[in-house]
């Protein structure tokens, strides 16, 4: 059987035809295999109907519904190349991302309505020709086909399958937290290689409930989407993460596992109560995208359920390293070890490897790796050297071979001479009572050169500055140690938690 990532639906669908594969929870539809390949086998036809051929662009601006993985099966099965669009981008990012992705259609909901109509607007500065509406009849614009009327009357024969292998699947942007995003190529086979390392390293077996509250447009949550119907699993899909409905949702469908960033699992701690939440079930969550605090991972051990934390990128279709059970509390705040299918090194800037406990930059290779960035082969030079994919992320490797990831080079503070992570100061700043969110940035000095800077959201409004700084004391080198505090309602964050340090810099450029 060759590599295409829409016809492991439809092997799904002939192994298991009964099984339960999708609930939308918004839209309160389920699924059976049989019927969500059914499903998606229209959506292909009405696309070859519409003149989508093998290679051509198809971006997807939605949240979190069936019709988007509908859409996404639909569109690797007849060969076109899947162009995922974060719902949070305003219409001149966007239009950046169609044109430079070429994409000729856009299917979107209707909550960005607004949006779709300015990039209609603006004529050939987007190739896009074809617009389909998902939503309420009322909110389609003029220029625009409504999803069902584009699908219901198509045959649910399985399409010609003409795409395989290293062709190209999706395009998915990074977030351009450093400046414009650049597009991550990942075919069929970089594909499925994820989902063989990522199923034969964690605990998923065939007939869990899977939760997924993270969006469809970040890797964290795509990958897990296709690894449902690669192992057979049930994906209860959230359309956006609400920490109360989480809960619920673990009690009422019995979920098993759940991928879920810091700062979810930070605000599900918040709004937990042992009287109501049956969270039984549950055998392990994930958590990525940033460091997870050790006292987060200590907190939801003493509530009974595993935090194995996941590291990955875009740029490896997820998997990396990850924690397995019997390490998960005994090396709390470890990324863990290289996934089954996955080689992970530290590296000097010459490449050779760094010795145990030496700070150097994560390496990853393996064949779930990217093909590189669209358009941009200076970047994917920059990236990708001797079969190596540089990540950025600064890292050290204990006696037994686990990796614990430090921070991102970028946001490295230089104080002093001494090298200071933000993670680091960051998770003692989120031990401090009264906390309930954090980022560290680096901000001029005089006489470092830089210096800590602490941006801080309360949980407790009489916390003060020196409360922090106090916590602090004895617990980080005095270079470490935050200079001062700012206090905000909110710390910006991608779609996979990261703080934007980038925003914050320009927030807080000086004391």
């Amino acid at each position: 059987m060759r590599n295409n990532i829409g016809a492991v639906l439809s092997k799904r669908a002939y192994m298991n035809p009964d099984n339960e594969a999708l609930f939308d929870v918004a839209a309160g539809r389920r699924f059976t295999y049989a019927e969500l390949d059914a499903r998606t086998n229209q959506v292909a036809n009405a696309m070859l109907a519409s003149g989508v051929q093998k290679g051509d662009r198809v971006a997807l601006l939605m949240m979190n519904s069936h019709e988007f993985v509908s859409s996404f099966f639909a569109i690797a099965k007849i060969g076109g190349v899947i162009v995922p669009l974060n719902w949070r981008l305003v219409p001149d990012e966007l239009e950046f991302i169609l044109k430079d992705s070429g994409s000729s259609v856009l299917i979107a909901g209707e909550e960005f309505a607004g949006s779709v109509a300015d990039l209609q607007g603006r004529g050939d500065r987007t190739d896009v020709g074809t617009w389909i509406h998902v939503g309420g009849e009322a909110t389609k614009p003029m220029f625009a086909t409504h999803f069902d009327a584009w699908v219901d009357g198509q045959s649910t024969a399985e399409p010609p399958i003409t795409a395989f292998d290293d062709d190209l699947l999706y395009i998915m942007y990074t977030s351009g937290t450093t400046g414009l995003p650049k597009g991550v190529m990942h075919t069929h086979n970089t594909q499925m290689a994820a989902l063989y390392t990522l199923n034969a390293t964690a605990d998923y077996r065939i007939g869990d409930r899977y939760l997924n509250p993270m969006p469809l447009f970040h890797v964290g949550a795509l990958t897990p989407a296709m690894a449902t119907a690669y192992r057979g699993l049930a994906h209860v899909l959230m359309r956006a993460f609400d920490p109360v409905k989480v809960w619920e949702l673990i009690k009422q469908e019995r979920i098993n596992s759940s991928l879920l960033v810091p700062a979810m699992l930070g605000a599900m701690r918040m709004v937990y109560d042992p009287a109501v939440h049956d969270h039984s079930t549950v055998r392990w969550f994930l958590s990525g995208a940033a460091p997870v605090p050790k006292a987060l991972i200590e907190a939801y051990a003493g509530m009974g359920i595993e935090i194995h934390q996941v590291y990955g990128l875009t740029e490896t279709c997820g998997p990396a390293c990850l924690t397995t059970p019997e390490d998960a509390l005994r090396k709390a705040g470890s990324t863990g070890k290289a996934f089954f299918h996955t080689d992970v090194k530290i590296v000097r800037p010459d490449g050779s490897e760094c010795d145990v406990d030496e700070q150097g930059e994560v390496v990853v290779a393996g064949d779930h790796i990217m093909t590189g960035y669209w358009n941009r082969p200076d970047a994917t030079a920059e990236s990708l050297v001797d079969g190596w994919l540089h990540t950025g992320d600064v890292a050290v490797r204990d006696d037994e071979g686990f990796i614990w990831i430090h921070d991102r080079l970028k946001d490295m503070i230089i104080s002093g001479g001494e090298n200071v992570y933000p993670a680091e100061v960051e998770n003692v700043i989120l031990t401090c009572p009264g906390v309930a969110d954090v980022a560290v940035i680096g901000v001029p000095s005089e006489k470092w050169g830089e210096s800590p800077l602490a941006i801080v959201v309360k949980k407790d409004p009489d916390l003060e500055e020196r409360t922090i700084i106090d916590h602090c004391d004895g617990k980080l080198a005095r270079f470490k140690m935050p200079v001062a505090v700012r206090f905000v309602d909110v710390v910006p964050r991608n779609a996979s938690g990261k703080a934007l340090k980038r925003d914050l810099r320009l927030q807080f450029p000086s004391l």
